[in-house]
């Protein structure tokens, strides 16, 4: 019996050992899982501990831009197609447009206002990229915003373009 305890008691001991090796909280699990995955996630500074965004990369003409996604279902289905390379066609020369191979979860809304930069689902299958601001009446599903979209309208231009989506 004696055995017993002292065997339950080395037992007990070796697991606090253990344990103390552990982060003790959700932050610290969270900012190592952050740190792990970041060229996929950002966190945003001034956000709670352990809320990340996704972003992803489009190339047009070598130029990459970062696109801060929506969090939605139509953003999270869009990222499951990548990596994903469309000929996006001109159009009102304010938008590129192209239809995805997959239909998309579609939650539209009229945004009335239409900034440069925002990446839309029109419908359920066709991706649009604004690349100039406008009013518009039309309903699109959000699907994300370039970060830095001020150059934009020069790299995509009056042509139809290629342009490469990835993580």
């Amino acid at each position: 019996m004696r055995k017993m305890v002292i065997v339950s008691g080395l037992l007990v001991s070796s697991l606090s050992v253990i344990a103390a090796d552990i982060p003790k909280n959700a932050d610290n699990f969270d900012n190592l899982m952050a740190n792990s995955i970041l060229p996929v996630y950002a966190s945003k500074a001034g956000q709670a501990a352990g809320d990340i965004q996704m972003i992803i990369k489009m190339t047009i003409h070598q130029q990459t831009y970062e696109i801060l996604l929506a969090d939605n279902p139509t953003a999270k289905s869009f990222v499951e197609q990548l990596p994903l390379t469309l000929i996006m066609k001109e159009l009102n020369g304010n938008e590129k447009f192209a239809d995805l191979p997959h239909a998309l979860p579609a939650r539209q809304i009229k945004p009335g206002i239409l900034q440069e930069g925002e990446l839309m689902l029109y419908g359920r299958q066709t991706l649009v990229l604004f690349y100039e601001a406008f009013q518009t009446s039309y309903s699109y599903t959000s699907i994300g915003k370039v970060i830095a979209p001020e150059n934009l309208i020069r790299v995509v231009g009056d042509k139809n373009i290629e342009v490469h989506f990835s993580q």
